[in-house]
């Protein structure tokens, strides 16, 4: 019975000594594979990243050649409008200083 007992322990030690090797061959595998998932996790990332960041200076781009190009178109807009209001405005005076000098003459004539 004692031989029986001395084997069953060593038995059991065998065992704990195979659990805690299985143990370790899993964590170690475990965290093989996380690390591999992450290294892949990274760059992915990284390269979405970068293509996000390039299609965001593209459109940056073209969006401020767009607002140049409209506001050149404004500011052209505007020119040509307060060139005609200015011309309108000068035949306008023009117009009523003419008419007050008629008027004037008119008066002295009388």
């Amino acid at each position: 019975m004692k031989h029986d007992l001395k084997a069953a322990g060593h038995d059991t030690k065998d065992a704990a000594k195979d659990a805690g090797h299985d143990v370790k061959k899993g964590t170690v595998k475990a965290a093989h594979a996380t690390e591999n998932g992450t290294r892949t996790a990274a760059h992915t990332t990284a390269k979405d990243t970068k293509k996000v960041a390039d299609a965001t200076a593209r459109d940056s781009k073209q969006a401020a050649h767009a607002t140049s190009k409209d506001t050149e178109k404004a500011a052209h807009a505007t020119a040509h409008g307060t060139k005609k209001v200015f011309e309108k405005t000068k035949n306008t005076t023009k117009g009523a200083v003419d008419g007050a000098k008629d008027g004037a003459e008119k008066k002295t004539d009388q």
